[in-house]
């Protein structure tokens, strides 16, 4: 789990009566600090060109045009970083992280943004295309009324869920309590969290999946879209950024408490993933700020 207390956990205006939170606004200054809530936000921004965004352990820099979903008590924060505009759109949607009940997800009809309230536990930042398609419909739904703006941000959230090319951001998560109790992901994912730090084989992990090396090997890649290398390498490397922000070790030690055998794998690894060396890693998060 991640750790918390070092960031702001912000109140959302929602009532328990109310079902949606919609902000529309175009600012000059964009800087919104680390923080948290255990509210649902899908966040929209245009004109963004160089504004830094954090989720979880993931730290970018923003395109023109994007849309992200943080699923409930992820971290997450933007800076104006090198963004010169002065009108950058935001739209900011929250929905409290039990408006939708179980008995409703687990209808045929809600699988896809079950899934996508699953996935959402890491970040999810759709497709420039994806925004680009939703621009007109997510501006107008501050116009709406009643029932209309209910029933549009439902349709909004499926094509959403239904939508190509989504990828997660953060290795780590919050709480992985969405899936199902019986769903072989979770031991594969309960089996991993206990033993990152241990030699894992893929034999192991297929034992505890019930399932042969070749099936498992289909089964993870569907589920998470990565080889069961990288996603061992992504938990261990979740972990690493984490400590890299919260701990005062020394890279290398950090290197083998993650699992990792030797350094040089290590770094290349983290940068594969993160896109950046863990020293950078550090220096960027060292400089965000945060609300303590």
């Amino acid at each position: 789990m991640s750790n918390l207390k070092n960031f702001y956990r912000e109140i959302a205006p929602l009532s328990s009566g109310d079902s949606f939170l919609v902000f529309d606004r175009v600012k000059d200054n964009f800087d919104f600090p680390v923080h948290y809530h255990p509210e649902f936000e899908i966040n929209f921004i245009k004109n963004g060109q160089g504004v830094k965004r954090v989720v979880g352990d993931n730290i970018e820099e923003i395109g023109d045009i994007e849309l992200v979903l943080v699923g409930p008590n992820l971290y997450h924060g933007w800076e104006l970083n090198k963004c010169k505009n002065k009108e950058i759109h935001e739209i900011t949607i929250q929905f409290h992280n039990d408006l939708f009940h179980d008995s409703l997800l687990s209808r045929r009809i809600m699988a896809p943004i079950k899934e996508m309230f699953n996935r959402s536990i890491h970040g999810i930042l759709f497709s420039k295309k994806t925004a680009e398609e939703l621009y007109d419909r997510l501006i107008k739904i501050s116009k709406l009324d009643g029932m209309d703006y209910f029933l549009e941000i439902i349709s909004i959230l499926y094509d959403l869920a239904n939508s190509r090319n989504q990828r997660l951001l953060s290795t780590f998560t919050v709480d992985y309590d969405t899936f199902d109790d019986y769903d072989k992901m979770k031991l594969v994912y309960d089996y991993v969290q206990k033993n990152f730090a241990e030699k894992i084989t893929l034999e192991d992990v297929s034992n505890v999946a019930s399932m042969s090396s070749i099936s498992f090997n289909r089964f993870i890649k569907k589920r998470t879209g990565k080889t069961f290398v990288n996603y061992i390498n992504d938990i261990r490397i979740g972990y690493s950024a984490r400590w890299l922000v919260e701990k005062d070790l020394s890279i290398s030690e950090i290197a083998f408490r993650s699992g990792f055998n030797n350094i040089a794998n290590f770094n290349r690894s983290f940068k594969a993933i993160k896109k950046r060396t863990p020293s950078q890693y550090r220096d960027d998060f060292s400089g965000l700020k945060r609300i303590l």
